[in-house]
């Protein structure tokens, strides 16, 4: 099997940088795959873009050694068990709730007897190596979304679940359900300390623990308090910053600039 780099860091100790890709192309997944990420992911929830989309996406990150992820749009088999098949080295599911909903989600991803996903590995055979058959079970991350309060009351049991790798905070979705209300304020006092407790928590069950982060700095502090896979913002949001950015430095310039002979 080609490794996981997601295994690979987090069981080091270290913690995975991953990237997040929301525009639906191949070229914009190979220009982020050479940037340095260890992973990227594949938003297939609220990123514009579907399998005949995805699988070109992941066709693209493979020649590199970036490690290719999925987020889904549900928790459903279909959808799991067709993205894993095309070479998704993991999963990450949104809105996982509870244990039930969890087991649903670790049988999806994975082969008996730990799951039920159905064998027929299209292209992941190509992408991973001949043995993905025995390999696949111990090589997959299945990733569940800690992203409601009902998750957290429920955390203890979600995150015991047999076969489940890791979890990932969706931090904007947790802390609207906190306070029960929008607009999401995930870097509030309130939201905060949850994330804390969630890191904790998954550190005395022995599974990863993922966030989503705003900027670099909230990634280095997700860090410091334990969480082992961070994710720096997203295509979209980076093309949009550095854009936003040289407009607004070339337009307040204008004035000050001086004519130049080329």
């Amino acid at each position: 099997m080609r490794e996981n780099k997601v295994r690979t860091i987090t069981a080091a100790g270290g913690a995975v940088i991953n990237g997040w890709l929301g525009i639906p192309s191949s070229f914009a997944a190979e220009v982020m795959a050479h940037t340095g990420f260890d992973s990227l992911t594949i938003d297939m929830q609220h990123g514009a873009m579907y399998y005949d989309v995805a699988l070109p996406m992941l066709q693209a990150i493979s020649t590199t050694d970036v490690t290719p992820l999925v987020r889904v749009p549900w928790n459903e088999p279909g959808i799991i068990g067709k993205i894993l098949d095309a070479g998704s080295y993991g999963i990450i599911c949104p809105m996982i709730n509870t244990r039930a909903e969890t087991e649903a989600f670790v049988r999806a991803c994975k082969y008996p007897p730990v799951g039920s996903r159905s064998n027929g590995p299209t292209r992941a055979r190509y992408y991973s190596g001949g043995d993905y058959a025995t390999g696949a079970n111990d090589t997959i991350v299945a990733m569940a979304m800690v992203e409601t309060a009902e998750a957290v009351s429920n955390l203890d049991a979600i995150l015991s679940t047999p076969g489940l790798d890791g979890i990932y905070v969706g931090p904007a979705d947790l802390s609207i359900s906190l306070k029960n209300s929008m607009p999401p304020d995930p870097m509030g006092a309130q939201a905060m300390k949850v994330v804390k407790e969630i890191a904790d928590a998954c550190h005395r069950h022995g599974v990863i623990a993922g966030i989503h982060c705003m900027s670099n700095q909230h990634a280095l502090d997700m860090i410091g308090f334990g969480y082992q896979f961070v994710t720096l913002q997203s295509d979209t949001a980076f093309l949009a910053g550095q854009a936003s950015a040289s407009v607004a430095a070339v337009r307040g310039g204008e004035a000050k600039a001086s004519p130049k002979m080329y």
